[in-house]
């Protein structure tokens, strides 16, 4: 996985890969050639005491350390932009998929595991293409020539070399085989705290309210210490790898000088020689150990190249038509026929056999017990999940025919958990309409009995927190649905949306809503029976089953079940 993702996203940037692989030779040719010119006025100059051979051969020994160096920079340079281009398209390619997944997709990997995947993991395969680039390329070029210079140099001591290299390939492959099991831990671990942590600062008000700050740190601190622990881990293998390689360095270097010396002493080989030899394996084992740097790398970017692979390869359960049907006419009808779902790993169905329609004009109400399934039925329609029998129509065309631009064109949901994002409130309200002007944002605003926004200092541009934590509940709701009429839809699904309204601000905005929507199709789910008792049709679910269906008055005779809520509701009022 890892040589593939590498592949398909760097092949748009090829020319600076080849950029890098020509000057990376050219710098790792002019690194070799160094050592035999050192030997050269060495043997040639200083030991015969000609100057000027040792200025011009000195010379020469400039002009080409000025090429290695130019070169290197100019390859670590293409390199970098290589690296950093492969892992903002990575990064690209990961937030796409993931904003193409239905609610299911991003529940089965969780919102930790995505945010570390697309972030922590990408930033591993990037570093590995930029160390890989680096110090890849030059690495085995280093090696092999380092191993012919050396032999050209002196055949009787390459024994030297045939001994030093394989020993730290041995010393490599040990720690990458301990490596790999470990960096696949530490990425579940890293995905753990993630998960705790985002826990614990989306839900602090609730940390806050029951005092159960000890307890969650304690939660914090288990998954910290699991954390350093593999951590520890493999730092502790880190820890053996640089002295292992410094003793074998070490040796290596000992025993050139002491055959070396041997040769030299005997009239078998020249200072200068043997200077370039020792030069040669150095440069030969450092090679060895960038490779072993870079191999030490490999086996965390392996594993995170999996876990981007698992989430590049989902098939997301909902897909775009591959030719998509556009209704005759933009009315807003819908229409359910025998739908039912089940969630993945779910004993029993959420929804069985649901069929209603709903029209222009009218106003159709959900009420139910909790989890009988109204806001998985509402979630249908816009397509945040696929039924799985059955079919949802709008304007006479199933859902699943119609491109999702067509859908959310029609169709306005406020969730039952309104969210709204950082920035302003006119861009939160834009999202409906990103062309609206101000005049028609302040009349949503109005609709919506938002009038805290109109009456505030900054108005339009007051600062809206990530997930309006800077709002109330009640506020938050109301700038939820006037960002649904802002975009003018033919359908309106308000989900639970007037929960945290007080009585009063209720009737004043379902007032306002009956002019604005008049035309429109309104579907709302509700826990309030106030807040529906008007509604056009009302449809009462049970179990994921409607039970019963028809207007306030036709239920208060008819619904058990219903009279059992209008019931509950008022005892409650009563006590209140």
């Amino acid at each position: 996985m890892l040589i593939k993702l590498v592949r398909h996203y760097a092949r748009p940037y090829l020319p600076y890969v080849l950029a890098v692989v020509v000057l990376q030779l050219a710098s790792t040719i002019a690194a070799l050639y160094l050592p035999s010119l050192n030997a050269q006025i060495i043997d040639e100059g200083v030991s015969r005491g000609d100057t000027d051979y040792i200025w011009n051969t000195g010379a020469v020994m400039l002009g080409v350390a000025f090429v290695q160096v130019a070169t290197a920079i100019a390859g670590v340079y293409f390199g970098s932009k290589a690296a950093m281009a492969v892992g903002r398209d990575l990064r690209k390619g990961v937030f796409h998929k993931v904003a193409g997944f239905s609610a299911r997709e991003v529940n089965e990997f969780g919102a930790p595991s995505l945010i570390t995947r697309g972030t922590n993991d990408v930033q591993q395969v990037q570093m590995l293409v930029l160390m890989g680039l680096n110090f890849m390329v030059s690495a085995p070029i280093m090696c092999v020539g380092g191993i012919i210079m050396a032999v050209r140099e002196d055949l009787q001591l390459s024994w030297l070399v045939w001994v030093s290299v394989p020993a730290l390939f041995v010393v490599v492959g040990f720690l990458v085989w301990k490596l790999m099991p470990l960096f696949r831990t530490m990425q579940a671990r890293i995905d753990g705290i993630n998960g705790v942590l985002r826990e614990q600062i989306t839900g602090i008000r609730v940390v806050r309210a029951f005092v159960r700050e000890p307890y969650e740190a304690r939660r914090f601190d288990k998954s910290n210490r699991e954390l350093t622990d593999v951590s520890l881990a493999v730092g502790s293998l880190f820890v053996l790898m640089f002295p292992a390689i410094g003793m074998i360095l070490h040796l290596a270097t000992a025993a050139v000088l002491w055959f070396g010396g041997l040769r030299v002493d005997a009239g078998q080989m020249q200072v200068g020689a043997l200077t370039a030899f020792l030069q040669y394996l150095l440069q030969i084992l450092v090679a060895v150990m960038m490779g072993t740097f870079m191999a030490m790398m490999i086996p965390r970017a392996a594993v995170c190249a999996e876990r981007i692979g698992e989430v590049l390869k989902a098939a997301p359960s909902i897909h775009e038509p591959e030719r998509a049907t556009v209704p005759a006419e933009a009315a807003g009808a819908v229409e359910f026929r025998n739908v039912s779902f089940a969630y993945p790993g779910a004993e029993a169905p959420v929804l069985s056999n649901v069929s209603f329609t709903a029209r222009p004009g009218q106003t159709t109400a959900i009420v139910g017990s909790t989890g009988s399934g109204k806001s998985t039925l509402v979630s249908m329609l816009p397509r945040l999940f696929d039924a799985g029998s059955g079919e949802v129509l709008l304007d006479g065309v199933p859902v699943t025919e119609l491109a999702r631009q067509e859908i959310t064109r029609r169709v306005a949901i406020v969730p039952q958990r309104p969210y709204l994002f950082s920035g302003t409130i006119a861009h939160n309200l834009r999202f409906g309409d990103p062309d609206a002007p101000d005049e028609e944002l302040r009349e949503a605003l109005a609709v919506a009995q938002a009038d805290f926004v109109l009456e505030g200092e900054h108005g339009l541009q007051s600062r809206v927190s990530q997930g309006g934590t800077n709002v109330s509940g009640g506020q938050r709701q109301r700038l939820c649905i006037a960002r649904a009429l802002v975009a003018k839809p033919k359908v309106y699904l308000f989900d639970d949306s007037f929960s945290a309204l007080d009585v009063a601000t209720d009737a004043r905005l379902r007032a306002a809503l009956k002019t604005r929507t008049k035309d429109a199709t309104v579907i709302i789910v509700a826990q309030r029976v106030a807040t529906i008792r008007d509604a056009d049709q009302i449809l009462v679910m049970e179990h994921g089953q409607i039970v019963d269906r028809g207007t306030h008055e036709e239920l208060l005779e008819t619904s058990p079940t219903y009279q059992e809520i209008v019931e509950s509701q008022i005892a409650a009022e009563e006590v209140a």
